[in-house]
C-alpha cells in the first residue's frame, strides 16, 4: 500500500460519506484511504453503501474486523454494556482502529479524519488531547457547515440509496440498528421495525444477566429512580401501552469515547 497521508474513518454513516468526499476535495484523491471496522453484526444493507459510497469517493476502502460481535465481547468482559461503559466499541472499533493506524501508518505523514457532525466539535476536542502526536480532524465540523438533511440531498444527487435503517428511523447505521448506548426511544424504534432482531438482543441480555446479575442495557428513570430496565420488560411495557421515554434516542459514537 502506498503511503497513506489522508485516513478517513468510515463507519457506513451518511456523515462519515461526507466526511470522505470534503477530504477528496480539498485534498485530492492520491493517498486517501477509507477505513471500515466490521462489527459482525451490522445491517446487511451497510455492505452495499460501503462499497458504492468508496466507489463514488474514488479511493480504496480497508475493511477489518476482530471477528466476534458485541454480545460475544460482553460475554468474555462479564459485563452488560450501556451508555457508560462500552466494552464493545472500545475492543470493536477504537483499539481496533487505533492499532491499525499505528500498523500502517506514521504521525509525520497521515492525517486521520473523523465523521462528526458540525455541532460535535467538543467531540473532536477530545480526541485531540487524547492521541498525540496523532493528527485528527473532522472536516465537517468547519465551514461551510451542512446538516445531515443537507447531506442526504448530496448522496441522491450521486445517485447512491441511503443506508436503509435511516428511513426506517434510525439515528445511524452501526451494528443493524442496536447499540448499547441507545435509550428507550431507540430501542422502541428497533422493536417496531425489527421485532425479530430485537427479539434476538432480548434473548442475548438474559443469557448475560444469568451470568452477570440485575444489569441491563437500559435504564429506569421514573419516580426519580434510576434502577435496570431489560429489553424484555420494556417490550412488555410497550405491549401495554405504557409510556416510555420518546425524546431517549441515546448515541453512538463508537470511533469517539
Amino acid at each position: 500500500m502506498k503511503v497513506i497521508k489522508h485516513l478517513v474513518m468510515f463507519s457506513g454513516g451518511i456523515c462519515s460519506w461526507a466526511t470522505a468526499k470534503r477530504v477528496v476535495e480539498r485534498r485530492g484523491k492520491e493517498g486517501v484511504v477509507l477505513l471500515f471496522a466490521d462489527t459482525k453484526m451490522e445491517d446487511e444493507d451497510l455492505y452495499r453503501f460501503l462499497d458504492e459510497a468508496a466507489a463514488n469517493v474514488g479511493v480504496p476502502i480497508v475493511k477489518i474486523a476482530d471477528g466476534r460481535t458485541p454480545w460475544e465481547v460482553m460475554k468474555k468482559e462479564r459485563m452488560i454494556a450501556n451508555s457508560k461503559i462500552d466494552p464493545c466499541s472500545k475492543i470493536l472499533k477504537r483499539n481496533l482502529l487505533a492499532t491499525w493506524v499505528e500498523q500502517h501508518c506514521s504521525p509525520e505523514t497521515v492525517t486521520v479524519h473523523l465523521g462528526l457532525l458540525w455541532d460535535e466539535e467538543f467531540r473532536l476536542r477530545r480526541v485531540q488531547e487524547r492521541v498525540k502526536p496523532w493528527r485528527y480532524e473532522a472536516p465537517m465540523t468547519e465551514r461551510p457547515w451542512i446538516t445531515k438533511g443537507a447531506m442526504f440531498r448530496m448522496l441522491a444527487r450521486e445517485g447512491i440509496a441511503a443506508p436503509r435503517l435511516y428511513a426506517m428511523g434510525f439515528a445511524h447505521n452501526n451494528c443493524g440498528g442496536f447499540c448499547v448506548k441507545a435509550g428507550q426511544a431507540h430501542f422502541a424504534n428497533l422493536l417496531r421495525t425489527m421485532p425479530e432482531r430485537y427479539a434476538f438482543h432480548e434473548a442475548k441480555e438474559e443469557e448475560m444477566r444469568a451470568i452477570v446479575g440485575n444489569h441491563s442495557i437500559l435504564l429506569d428513570r421514573r419516580n426519580g429512580v434510576r434502577v435496570p430496565l431489560t429489553l424484555r420488560e420494556f417490550r412488555l411495557r410497550i405491549e401495554a401501552n405504557e409510556e416510555y421515554d420518546l425524546f431517549d434516542l441515546g448515541g453512538c459514537g463508537c470511533a469517539v469515547e
